[in-house]
């Protein structure tokens, strides 16, 4: 899944703006769900270096705020991620 989850991304959104995180010991649930089916767990950046200069607070702060023009681009990536795995591993 991550392979597949990855070459999605680089096709959508260019191989430059696709990055390997280090694994981190997050208090996510997800290494459950993992367990049982294939899953792969990607994270969409929002921090906009323009805005954050300016003073935007980051992820963890009580002041955060969201840069919205991220949005239809996680959208995109979580769809055309579904979409292609069920085109290429669904069989009708």
């Amino acid at each position: 899944m991550y392979e597949h989850a990855k070459k999605v991304g680089e096709v959508l959104l260019g191989e430059q703006n696709v990055q390997y995180a280090s694994i981190t010991m997050g208090a996510e649930d997800f290494s459950f769900y993992s367990q049982k089916m294939p899953a792969a767990f990607f994270i969409i950046g929002s921090q906009n270096e323009t805005a954050t200069a300016t003073g935007v607070k980051g992820l963890h702060s009580p002041y955060f705020t969201l840069d919205e023009d991220v949005l239809p681009i996680g959208a995109a990536l979580h769809a055309a991620v579904a979409i292609s795995y069920f085109d290429t591993h669904v069989q009708t």
